[in-house]
């Protein structure tokens, strides 16, 4: 026995499935079947179509009830941010009183929200750049909420001016780790790993310098993560985040080579080094003071 699908039911990315049964576009058991891929609790998507954060975050709008807003680092996703892997939970505001069932892949944040805050957006609500900050930064780490919030400044996706005032007018619990996030944030860094560097070596007392150019007579021959210029000791990320792929150094041998041969150090950070932020600092640290550290490349 053949299942099939109606023509009509090709035309939709996301859809309920309980409106495609009834409507007898497609049959119970095509649905079960792995020519669909179940999103959210009544969401399916076809099993060809590369699942992306923002394609989750629709699908939660339209499995939510309506009132619920993506927010957050969801919302910034959508609105072209680099700071979400398609599996991370979909990040939702839910106003005081209405009740949302506790479902997998969700990050709830309960709120009062007014009417300034959101706006439409395909089958839900979705945040103001200003709200989107508020609940990217409150309640957050201070390294991963600077970093998100870098990739946001970095696209221009919100006022800083309107945001360092929202943040300074606020009273939320957390609200000041959130203030700390903003003052620390740069909105120039190419990743968000990155970011989590910078952040851990600043609260540690170091300043590094970020995207750093390293130059030789005159020539500009790499641009690393972060760099303390006057050691001549450059900090790369070594993992698979990596936005500005043509000038990574761990990919780059030859560019590796110039930046040696001009008498610089770099020290590679790995995802799992960034994991231990004490242990990361403490080499970097080993570093700058001419000892040897782990993971220094020498010429």
């Amino acid at each position: 026995m053949v299942d099939r699908t109606s023509p009509q039911l090709r035309e939709h990315v996301l859809f309920r499935g309980s409106e495609a049964l009834a409507a007898g576009m497609v049959s119970r058991r095509a649905l079960r079947s792995d020519r669909f891929r179940r999103l959210f609790r009544d969401v399916y998507t076809w099993s060809t179509v590369p699942v992306t954060h923002e394609l989750r975050a629709r699908a939660a709008a339209m499995a939510l009830p309506r009132g619920v807003v993506i927010t957050g680092r969801s919302a910034a996703a959508v609105r072209g941010a680099a700071i979400c892997w398609p599996e991370d939970p979909v990040h939702v505001a839910v106003p005081l009183g209405m009740r949302v069932d506790r479902r997998t892949g969700l990050l709830v944040r309960r709120s009062d929200l007014t009417r300034d805050e959101f706006a439409p957006w395909e089958a839900g609500l979705l945040a103001s750049p200003l709200r989107m900050c508020l609940d990217l930064l409150v309640g957050r780490p201070l390294p991963d909420a600077v970093a998100d919030l870098d990739q946001v400044l970095r696209r221009r996706l919100v006022d800083r001016q309107a945001l360092t005032a929202m943040l300074r007018n606020r009273s939320d619990n957390g609200i000041v780790v959130a203030r700390q996030a903003e003052a620390l944030a740069i909105g120039c860094s190419d990743s968000v790993p990155e970011s989590q560097m910078r952040v851990h070596l600043v609260l540690a007392g170091l300043e590094p310098v970020p995207q750093h150019w390293i130059e030789v007579g005159g020539e500009r021959i790499a641009l690393v993560d972060l760099a303390f210029p006057e050691r001549k000791l450059a900090v790369e990320y070594d993992g698979a985040w990596r936005n500005n792929e043509m000038w990574a150094l761990n990919h780059d041998r030859t560019r590796l080579n110039q930046v040696q041969a001009a008498g610089w150090r770099v020290v590679f950070v790995t995802a799992q080094l960034l994991r231990t932020p004490t242990e990361m600092t403490n080499q970097i640290q080993s570093a700058l003071a001419g000892r040897p550290a782990t993971r220094i490349m020498e010429p």
